[in-house]
């Protein structure tokens, strides 16, 4: 029980050396939120998140989430098909403009509906004579690694 919060310990503390490196004031409710993005290993809908918070102003939630998306803590997957979903931005991740850039594609499964960011080595270059590409946003429609089996 104690290596338990030991480990708990640890990740609040990850957490709120997150919220501050972005300039964020540390609260219970950030923090909570941050653990239900951290129980996930896809993209979560604002749904989810507000299935597992339990007791909670929704306003402050989407407050929240909002807060979180410009200061690039998460960023904003709106596929074609499917509600928004958000997931954690990784480290690596530029914050600019409330733009985020990092060279993943989004994945959704066919089967199960999850959402997955997965990084590529280099986005390709689409050489559009006349155009200037500033960002790129790669959907990609399959099988995920637990329904391919």
């Amino acid at each position: 029980m104690l290596q338990i919060l030991k480990l708990f310990c640890n990740f609040v503390a990850v957490m709120e050396d997150l919220l501050r490196s972005k300039k964020l004031s540390v609260t219970d409710f950030r923090v909570s939120v941050l653990e239900i993005f951290n129980r996930y290993s896809s993209a979560i809908t604002s749904d989810q998140i507000e299935s597992e918070l339990g007791e909670f102003d929704r306003i402050t939630l989407y407050r929240t989430l909002k807060t979180f998306k410009e200061k690039g803590v998460i960023h904003e997957i709106a596929l074609t098909d499917t509600d928004t979903v958000y997931a954690l931005c990784l480290d690596d991740c530029i914050e600019d403009e409330h733009i985020h850039h990092h060279e993943h594609v989004h994945f959704k499964c066919d089967n199960c509906g999850n959402v997955f960011c997965l990084d590529i080595p280099a986005y390709p270059d689409l050489n559009l004579k006349g155009f200037r590409v500033d960002r790129m946003d790669i959907q990609v429609f399959g099988k995920c690694e637990a329904c391919s089996c």
